[in-house]
C-alpha cells in the first residue's frame, strides 16, 4: 500500500477517486485536511484539519542494533469534516493504522503520513488513531547545519525535537502550534535507564528489559518532548513548595555537574519571582554525554545538556520552561518571545547575582564588536537556518531591555509576569505581545521600539 506505482493517468484517476471514498459510503462528505499549516519557515511541518489532545507513546529500543519498534495512539479532535489527514514522520516503516479501531488506508510522501479512515470524520468529532511503527530512526539535519531526531549515544540515545526533529521517532502534529498531554512509555535492556518529560509513574522489569512509564499531564509541543537512554544517575530532591525535582546525569558527568544542579531549587525560586508561579507539576535536568548533541535544548520539565552546564546556561534553559514551554510561539517566526527571554533571565540573575546589570550587558553588545546582532530583526528571521541566530536571542532581549527603560521596573516586571501568566500552557505570536506591552503601559509610546529595535534593519542609531 505504501509503494510507489506509476499509473497511466485514467487508472490513477480511479484509483485517486476510490480513495478518497469511504468505505462505506461511496462518496465523500469531507476533504483532506492538508500538510503544512503553512510557516514562514518550515511549511511542511503540522498538518490541518484537527488538534492533538494526547500522544499515548510506546516505544522499544535496542541500542545494540539501534532498532526501535514504537505504537503512537494520537486522539484528536476533527476541526473540518475530513476525509483524509495527515501526520509528519520521517524514516521508519508503518507497519498498519487504525482509525478509532478500523484499519485505515494510507500512504507515504517525503515526511507525510497522509490516512484515509474507513468513514469519513466529522467537525468536532474526537477520534483515535493507532499507528505501528518500527526501524532505525535516524538524524534530522537542520538547514543551519544543527542534529536532532534520534541521537545516537555510546550506550544508548538521546531523542530530541527542536525544531522538527520530534518526527524521526514518532508520527504526529510536528508544529509548535499544536500541543497535546503525552504518556511516553520506554522499554530498554535491564540495566539502562529511559527518561523522558514529566514524571515516572511506572517501572516495571520483564524478560531482561525495564519499561518506564512518564506522564506529561501539562501541554507540551512535540519539539520539546525528549527521551534519553543510557546509563544514567537518578537523583531526586524538591524545589519550591515541594516541586519534584528529578536529575538524570550520565557519570562521566556527575563530579563536574554536581554543583550547578544543586542550584536548580534556588534557580527555580529566583525565576518564580520574576517571572511568576513555574508552570508544570516537575523539574529537573537531563544531562547526557559529552557531545551527543551540539546544544542545550530547553525539553519540558527537564532541560537537556550536553555535558555539564555552567549556571548561566541553566538559567537559560529552566526560564523556557515559561517562555518557550509554556508560552509557546505561535509559529517558527515568534523564535524571540522563547530565546530573547531566555536571554535576558541570564542577565537579570546576572544583575542580581554580583554581575553586571542589565543595562551594562545591554551597552556592551551595542558598543562592542558584535556585527552579527544587526544581521536582522528579531521578529523577522532572515531564513530557517538563521532561527538560532545571535539577533534573535541578544537583540530579542535588548528588546526587553528597552521596554524595561520605557516602564521602569514596576511595570515591566507586571509585563513579564503577565504575558506568562495570560498565555500560560497555550500559543502566542508577537503581535499579541506587542498588544499585551501596549495595554500595560497605555500612556508609553512604543512605536519607535517596535520600528527600530523589534523589526527595524540594521543596527538603531542611538541605543
Amino acid at each position: 500500500m505504501s509503494r510507489s506505482v506509476r499509473l497511466v493517468p485514467a487508472v490513477a484517476g480511479v484509483l485517486a477517486l476510490a480513495l478518497a471514498g469511504t468505505a462505506c459510503d461511496g462518496g465523500v462528505r469531507g476533504t483532506p485536511g492538508g500538510s503544512g499549516v503553512r510557516d514562514p519557515y518550515y511549511p511542511k511541518a503540522g498538518n490541518g484539519g484537527y488538534d492533538v489532545g494526547h500522544y499515548a507513546l510506546t516505544l522499544d529500543y535496542t541500542p545494540a542494533t539501534r532498532h526501535l519498534t514504537g505504537t503512537a495512539v494520537i486522539t484528536a479532535r476533527a476541526t473540518k469534516d475530513l476525509s483524509a489527514f495527515d501526520l509528519d514522520l520521517t524514516g521508519l516503516h508503518v507497519d498498519s493504522v487504525r482509525v478509532e479501531g478500523e484499519d485505515a488506508r494510507w500512504n507515504r510522501s517525503g515526511q507525510e503520513l497522509t490516512v484515509r479512515p474507513h468513514d469519513d470524520l466529522t467537525k468536532g468529532e474526537t477520534f483515535r488513531t493507532t499507528v505501528r511503527y518500527s526501524g532505525t530512526p535516524h538524524t534530522v539535519t537542520d538547514p543551519d547545519g544543527a542534529e536532532e531526531g534520534w541521537l545516537p549515544t555510546g550506550d544508548g540515545a538521546l531523542a530530541l525535537g527542536e525544531p522538527v526533529g520530534s518526527m524521526a521517532w514518532f508520527p504526529g502534529n510536528h508544529h509548535p502550534s499544536d500541543k497535546a498531554t503525552y504518556d511516553i512509555a520506554v522499554t530498554v535492556p535491564k540495566g539502562l535507564q529511559a527518561v523522558s518529560n514529566g514524571e515516572l509513574t511506572e517501572q516495571s522489569d520483564k524478560g531482561g528489559r525495564t519499561a518506564y512509564h512518564w506522564h506529561t499531564a501539562q501541554p507540551m509541543a512535540s519539539y520539546v518532548a525528549a527521551v534519553a537512554i543510557g546509563h544514567y544517575d537518578i537523583k531526586r530532591s524538591t524545589g519550591p513548595h515541594g516541586l519534584p525535582v528529578l536529575t538524570a546525569v550520565d557519570p562521566s558527568q556527575a563530579k563536574a555537574s554536581a554543583g550547578v544542579l544543586a542550584k536548580i531549587p534556588d534557580i527555580l525560586d529566583w525565576e518564580e519571582y520574576n517571572f511568576g508561579p513555574y508552570p508544570f507539576s516537575s523539574a529537573g535536568a537531563v544531562v547526557a554525554p559529552p557531545h551527543s548533541a551540539g546544544y542545550a535544548l530547553e525539553t519540558q520539565n527537564r532541560p537537556v545538556f550536553p555535558g555539564a552546564p555552567d549556571t548561566s546556561t541553566l538559567v537559560h534553559e529552566l526560564a523556557h520552561q515559561w517562555y518557550g514551554d509554556s508560552v509557546t510561539p505561535e509559529s517558527w517566526r515568534d523564535m524571540w518571545l522563547n530565546e530573547g527571554f531566555a536571554t535576558y533571565a541570564e542577565w537579570l540573575y546576572a544583575e542580581d547575582h554580583g554581575g553586571p546589570s542589565a543595562q551594562e550587558t545591554f551597552d556592551d553588545y551595542y558598543k562592542g564588536d558584535h556585527e552579527a546582532i544587526w544581521a536582522f530583526p528579531p521578529a523577522r528571521p532572515s531564513s530557517a537556518a538563521h532561527i538560532s541566530d545571535s539577533p534573535v536571542y541578544e537583540r530579542g532581549a535588548m528588546v526587553l531591555q528597552k521596554i524595561r527603560q520605557k516602564t521602569g521596573d514596576d511595570t515591566f516586571y507586571d509585563i513579564i509576569q503577565g504575558w506568562a501568566a495570560a498565555h500560560r500552557h497555550g500559543n502566542a505570536d508577537t503581535a499579541e505581545f506587542t498588544a499585551y506591552v501596549e495595554k500595560m503601559a497605555p500612556d508609553k509610546d512604543f512605536s519607535r521600539i517596535w520600528k527600530d529595535w523589534l523589526y527595524g534593519d540594521g543596527k538603531p542609531a542611538r541605543p
